[in-house]
């Protein structure tokens, strides 16, 4: 069996970025989907990847998937990875686990060496989209609840994004958690969002902040590669801090696993490499003692079951992402699409990846350029 065709399908969200869906084709008829991970702007650059590496892989063996991910480094890439690079190739690598599935009429958790849970607990995002009140997040936040997830994440911390910011900033960024604290109650795990917003002392006066409401966690308070300040608030900080989602590859995460910087990680099976590697990573920081929870800013379709099978095969993975707003996209894309039930997703059970991905809807949906985003001027700028 060899592989006959790679494609990468941009499809309209409709809501914040294009996804880029990859689709791998071999002789024998058998048909591979995977998805890279994408940004605003810059999913024609993931797609060219993923066209442009296609090339190099057609008449392979679909089941040399560690050998594929090789070249494509080394010969393809010629050792200079990127975050479009490596979108290309988890979204292809994710393709060919789907494939190997299918063949062996085995679900790829089993191929990884069998799970170790039945079920993957998520937490949900998206949900608070440019909320403003603590009033907003807290009704936001109760109707999240009613739907059964037990874990929801948000950004309390106003904008403009700045390194530096003012104390009111602080200040609103407690009100909101206060209220979402208070709307969700004691037993529901709230999770903070920094987004790599923020110098360290103005991280470690948010920390201690807002400790009082017991957050599950304190993500991205520092940009990921300073690793130095991630590990001055982690040591400042009582609440467990997380990185990962913009590191790629386990060469992105070594520094943090020897600084001692973070207790959890976040990466993202659609842009650190694909599956191997995030199991690998996931190995590493298993020896370390740090848990995982894989980040997941994709659909709710390929990339979702993508994290499901790996974390499903993690002793140390916690918790994932879900997001709300291309949920019902995602049903749309998927007739058996992945669906939690009071807050976490059962593993699926059919082979490959699980999923059955209506093609046909997947191209209608072609890309489509959002509108240009309004970007701060110098006059806008504060001290």
């Amino acid at each position: 069996m060899k592989i006959l065709s790679v494609e990468g399908l941009p499809f309209h969200s409709g809501w914040r970025k294009n996804f880029v869906f990859v689709r791998v084709e071999t002789d024998a008829g058998v048909i591979g989907w995977g998805e890279a991970y994408s940004q605003y702007d810059r999913d024609r650059a993931v797609t060219a990847h993923v066209e442009e590496l296609g090339r190099y892989l057609i008449g392979r063996d679909p089941f040399h998937i560690r050998h594929i991910l090789q070249i494509a480094f080394d010969d393809y890439a010629q050792r200079r990875g990127s975050l479009e690079f490596y979108c290309a190739i988890s979204g292809i690598e994710q393709a060919l686990w789907d494939i190997a599935g299918k063949v062996t009429q085995q679900p790829v958790y089993n191929l990884l060496g069998g799970p170790c849970r039945s079920r993957i607990r998520v937490y949900a995002n998206g949900w608070s989209y440019k909320m403003q009140s603590p009033e907003d997040y807290a009704r936001g936040a109760e109707t999240v609840c009613k739907r059964g997830f037990t874990a929801l994440k948000f950004d309390p911390v106003p904008g403009p994004w700045r390194t530096y910011v003012p104390k009111d900033h602080i200040r609103r960024a407690v009100n909101v958690t206060r209220a979402v604290r208070e709307a969700v109650g004691k037993d529901v795990d709230i999770l903070i969002e920094v987004h790599r917003r923020l110098a360290p002392m103005h991280a470690i006066a948010l920390a201690n902040a807002l400790a009082e409401f017991e957050p599950y966690w304190f993500e991205e308070p520092c940009q990921s590669e300073n690793v130095e300040a991630l590990a001055e608030v982690r040591h400042a900080s009582s609440i467990p801090i997380v990185t990962g989602e913009t590191l790629l590859t386990r060469a992105g995460f070594r520094p943090v696993f020897r600084a001692r910087a973070v207790d959890i990680i976040n990466p993202d099976v659609s842009n650190c490499g694909g599956i191997i590697e995030l199991m690998n990573i996931a190995a590493a920081a298993e020896t370390e003692s740090i848990a995982v929870s894989p980040h997941n800013y994709n659909s709710t379709t390929m990339a979702l079951s993508a994290t499901v099978h790996a974390s499903a095969c993690m002793p140390n993975f916690i918790i994932t992402e879900y997001f709300l707003p291309f949920e019902e996209l995602g049903q749309r894309l998927c007739p058996n699409v992945l669906r939690p039930v009071e807050g976490y997703i059962a593993l699926p059970e059919a082979a490959g990846l699980g999923l059955n991905i209506d093609e046909g809807a997947v191209r209608a949906g072609k890309r489509e350029q959002f509108p240009a985003r309004t970007f701060r001027s110098l006059e806008d700028e504060g001290p």
